[in-house]
C-alpha cells in the first residue's frame, strides 16, 4: 500500500510549541503510514470485505479506516483527537470522491457517501460506547491498531474502550490487539529509551515508571476484556523517514515523548531524539529502523 519511507518535513524551530493541528498532520504524512504493513497484515489474514463492519478504536487519522474501506468493508471509528477525526474525514472523503463528485464526508456522527452502499465511513469524537448507532448492524470485527508494549501500563486504556466496545459487536466477533515485538527485533527501542531517561524525573513518584518494548500484554488485556485468543502473527513494519528530521517530527507526534517533553522542554527531547536517531541514518541521508509488531486475534463471548 502506502511506503513506508516518507518525504522531507523540517521541524519547527525547537523552543516553538507546536499546535494540535501541526501534530496531528506530522503523525497523518510522517507517523500513521509506517504502521500500513500491520494493517494489510491483519486485513488478509481476517479477508475484510464487503461483508465487513468494523470499528476501530482510536483510528487517528484514518488510514486503517481507508485501507478496510477500500476492500468494501463499512467502517467506524472512533478517537478523542479532534484534530486527526478532521484529517480521517478529510481522507474518507475523498473515497466517496474518487467514484462520486458530491461525496463528502459529513461531521462527528455523519457517513462519507460513497456510489457503493458497502462503502461507508462513519467517524465519531469520544469513547467506543460513542459509536453505537440505533438499527445499524452490530460490528462483526473491532481493531486496537496502536500498539502497546511501549510503555509500563500502557494498556491500561485500552480495557476500559473494549469494555465499552465489545457490547457493540455480533457475538463471535473478531478483536485484533497490536503491541510492539520484543526490543531485540526493534530497532527504534534505543530511541524511545531517550523518552524514558528524560521523563524520569516526572516519572520517579510514579509506580511502574517507564520500560521500553519488554512485553506487550496482549493476552493479558484479551483475558480481562473476557475475550478467546484465536491466533496471533508477526508483522514487519520498518520506520522509514527521508531524512532525521522527518523522523523527529514523526516520533514526537506520537505523543511517547510528551512527559519528557513536560519534564525537559522540547527543544532538549527534539535534540536527544537526532542524536539517537544518528545510527539508523543511511548514506543517502535517509532514516530506516526495522521493527517488527505483533497482532492477536481474538473471539468475543
Amino acid at each position: 500500500m502506502t511506503p513506508t519511507l516518507v518525504r522531507h518535513h523540517m521541524y519547527a524551530a525547537s523552543s516553538a510549541p507546536v499546535d494540535p493541528g501541526t501534530r496531528a498532520r506530522d503523525w497523518a504524512e510522517i507517523q500513521e503510514r509506517v504502521l500500513a504493513p500491520l494493517h494489510e497484515a491483519v486485513f488478509d489474514r481476517l479477508e475484510v470485505g464487503a461483508g465487513t463492519r468494523m470499528l476501530s478504536l482510536g483510528c487517528g487519522s484514518g488510514l486503517a479506516l481507508l485501507a478496510a474501506a477500500s476492500r468494501g468493508a463499512r467502517v467506524t471509528g472512533v478517537d478523542t483527537d479532534r484534530e486527526r477525526l478532521a484529517l480521517a474525514r478529510e481522507r474518507l472523503g475523498s473515497l466517496g470522491r474518487a467514484e462520486d463528485p458530491v461525496g463528502r464526508a459529513e461531521d462527528s456522527g455523519g457517513w462519507a457517501r460513497d456510489t457503493e452502499p458497502a462503502r461507508r465511513a462513519r467517524l465519531v469524537e469520544g469513547p467506543p460506547s460513542a459509536a453505537a448507532t440505533t438499527g445499524a448492524p452490530p460490528y462483526n470485527l473491532l481493531t486496537a491498531f496502536h500498539p502497546i508494549g511501549c510503555a509500563a501500563g500502557d494498556s491500561e486504556g485500552l480495557a476500559p474502550a473494549l469494555a465499552e466496545a465489545v457490547p457493540l459487536a455480533v457475538r463471535g466477533a473478531t478483536v485484533v490487539l497490536t503491541g510492539w515485538g520484543p526490543p531485540e527485533r526493534c530497532a527504534t527501542a534505543p530511541v524511545l529509551r531517550v523518552a524514558a531517561r528524560l521523563a524520569e524525573p516526572a516519572r520517579a513518584a510514579r509506580p511502574g515508571g517507564w520500560r521500553p518494548a519488554l512485553r506487550d500484554d496482549l493476552e493479558e488485556v484479551a483475558a480481562r476484556a473476557g475475550l478467546k485468543p484465536d491466533g496471533s502473527g508477526r508483522v514487519s513494519c520498518p520506520f522509514g523517514y527521508a531524512d532525521v528530521d522527518s523522523a523527529v517530527r514523526g516520533l514526537l507526534s506520537t505523543g511517547l515523548f510528551d512527559a519528557a517533553a513536560r519534564a525537559t522542554g522540547r527543544s532538549r527531547v527534539e535534540k536527544e531524539v537526532a542524536e539517537a536517531l544518528l545510527p539508523h541514518r543511511r548514506p543517502d541521508g535517509t532514516v530506516w529502523m526495522p521493527n517488527v509488531f505483533r497482532y492477536l486475534v481474538c473471539v468475543t463471548t
